[in-house]
């Protein structure tokens, strides 16, 4: 894929957006992105992660840093939703089984080994819309 071609989206209204990033093990990249492709990753884990009120998740990915964009409704309650997710079949087989790929610590849940980063610059809101 052309990367300047951009990624075409489908908005859902007004949302929360959370962003977060993750090392990832240098050695194990490609194997990373294998198992989050559409085609490879376990069919229960976006199961899981809609049903807990997430909209979208896109992961990037840029030499070994992982970038997440969760996109969720505006009454999202994080720790409500990752509470629940954690207990969704397959969540935690899953997230022992990419442990592997990450520089974090195995057996803990997406929201703690996820860092949520802090916006600093909102292309909307400097031109006051």
């Amino acid at each position: 894929m052309e990367l300047k071609n951009g990624y075409t989206e489908i908005t859902e209204g007004k949302t929360k957006r959370y962003c977060q990033f993750l090392k990832v093990n240098p050695d194990t990249i490609n194997e990373y992105k294998y198992w989050h492709s559409s085609q490879n990753i376990w069919k229960e884990i976006p199961e899981g992660i809609r049903k807990a009120g997430i909209l979208n998740m896109e992961i990037y990915l840029i030499d070994d840093m992982a970038f997440m964009i969760i996109e969720t409704p505006t009454g999202f309650n994080w720790d409500e939703a990752f509470g629940k997710l954690a207990t969704y079949e397959r969540q935690a087989e899953w997230e022992d089984f990419v442990s592997k790929f990450q520089s974090a610590e195995s057996g803990k849940r997406s929201d703690e080994k996820w860092q949520l980063i802090e916006r600093i610059f909102s292309l909307r809101e400097a031109l006051g819309e």
